[in-house]
């Protein structure tokens, strides 16, 4: 008796990643027009993919926004704070900035998606429109108390209000550096923007830590007053 021949299994093409492919196109898009611009269309057109998957795997607009957001920043900030864990209770101001300013600047090389969600950040920033904004500082929030305690901490001299300010400050630079940092055209002689990142983070922490110990107004006043006597 015949054996019944095996019907052949056709492999299915294997589907790509719909989600991934979504995550993509809106970072790309909302860094290079603006998220209220970009229409989830948009999204979807370059996606190559429909409404619905939007729908399904996100359920808005909104909720893709901050699903892009996290993708990048949910492993940044732990590695942050890992860093800052990991430095004894009496860590100088240079050490908590560096741990909180190498993995960032070191986005700079993690390729171009990483890119596109550093022109995002950088965008919400300086834009008055709040939506990016307002879920960027949100997902911020835990790592920039935990980075305001320990430069409270290692800054004793300095008034709460007066810690707040400068770490305001230095986070504008940071921000100004990931955005503008390969941008100039016109530079003088002997200056180049193609910095290795390591170079780039020990600069611009000297940078900061400087204007972080800064002496406050008052004691400046003081030393001043006692130079004339």
């Amino acid at each position: 008796m015949k054996s019944i021949p095996e019907r052949k299994r056709t492999r299915r093409p294997v589907r790509p990643d719909t989600k991934r492919k979504l995550l993509d196109s809106a970072e790309t898009l909302f860094a290079a027009r603006g998220y209220h611009v970009t229409s989830l269309r948009a999204v979807t057109r370059a996606a190559k993919a429909n409404l619905a998957a939007v729908h399904y795997h996100f359920g808005s607009k909104q909720a893709l926004l901050e699903a892009v957001i996290a993708r990048r920043l949910a492993p940044l900030n732990a590695e942050r704070q890992l860093r800052l864990a990991a430095l004894p209770d009496a860590a100088g101001t240079s050490s908590i900035l560096r741990a909180f300013v190498e993995p960032t600047l070191a986005l700079r090389d993690a390729g171009p998606g990483a890119r596109h969600f550093l022109t995002l950040v950088g965008r919400a920033m300086v834009e008055p429109e709040e939506s990016v904004r307002s879920v960027f500082l949100a997902q911020m929030q835990g790592l920039l108390e935990q980075l305001f305690a320990r430069l409270s901490g290692a800054l004793p001299q300095l008034s709460s209000q007066e810690v707040f300010w400068r770490l305001f400050f230095a986070l504008g630079t940071l921000a100004h550096t990931l955005r503008m940092a390969d941008k100039f055209r016109q530079l003088p002689p002997g200056v180049a923007t193609d910095l290795a990142t390591g170079e780039l983070v020990d600069m611009l922490t000297r940078f900061i830590t400087a204007g972080m110990e800064q002496a406050p107004a008052d004691c400046q006043l003081c030393a001043a007053a006692g130079d004339h006597r």
